[in-house]
């Protein structure tokens, strides 16, 4: 299937309204998927805000955090949301980020889960992501959904730490803000390497190494 047509069909039933401030940040996904064909899709997408939706992102840890250990060499979860807030410095937008857990996904426990569902149920604004480490993220997708909550979730992370690569880490939470900003359905949703879709439809290659469409 062509890639256009790919793109049109996931937007079928909404208006691509991504943020323009995130250009910079889609360009980057250029460079983790080497997918010009998507990445001009995407940017044809871009129209004017009519509206732009209150965000909050919930940091649970994961990979995307993690930083340098320099005493024992381990690669450690940092807490303060350091990664995020230093993203955030870069768009035009404020970032409302409340941080939580703050474990690697394998770790991540059923108390954890119902944790999580807590602060999403709890939150007063309609429209999450969550920052999750890649290992579980289906997993934890599938029991928040089991709630069915009127809110868009979307769930996203990066398979290496933004404190070495900030690439990928940047381009799947850029990807997360405008796939959600376009969302006009509540339900929760995984966007991974330039994949936006239900949770449901979403799946890790742990051979490749990489998400796709399931």
């Amino acid at each position: 299937m062509a890639t256009s047509t790919l793109f049109d069909e996931r937007f079928e039933q909404s208006t691509a309204t991504f943020y323009c401030p995130l250009l910079i940040s889609f360009t980057c996904t250029v460079e983790i998927l080497k997918d010009f064909a998507l990445a001009s899709c995407i940017l044809g997408k871009i129209v004017s805000m009519k509206k732009i939706k209150n965000i909050l992102i919930i940091d649970t840890g994961g990979t995307f955090n993690k930083i340098y250990h320099p005493i024992n060499g381990s690669l450690e979860i940092d807490s303060s949301s350091k990664a995020l807030k230093e993203i955030a410095t870069k768009w035009m937008c404020s970032i409302d980020i409340q941080s939580i857990i703050h474990k690697d996904s394998l770790e991540m426990t059923k108390d954890d889960r119902a944790f999580l569902l807590k602060t999403i149920g709890d939150a007063d604004v309609t429209h999450i992501i969550v920052l999750h480490g890649t290992d579980t993220i289906d997993r934890s997708a599938a029991y928040i959904a089991e709630a069915k909550l009127e809110k868009s979730i979307v769930f996203t992370g990066a398979m290496v730490p933004y404190s070495i690569d900030p690439v990928e880490a940047t381009a799947n939470l850029a990807s997360a803000y405008g796939y959600l900003q376009a969302l006009e359905e509540s339900g929760v949703y995984i966007a991974m390497h330039g994949i936006l879709e239900s949770y449901k439809n979403v799946k890790k290659n742990r051979k490749l190494g990489r998400f796709e469409y399931s």
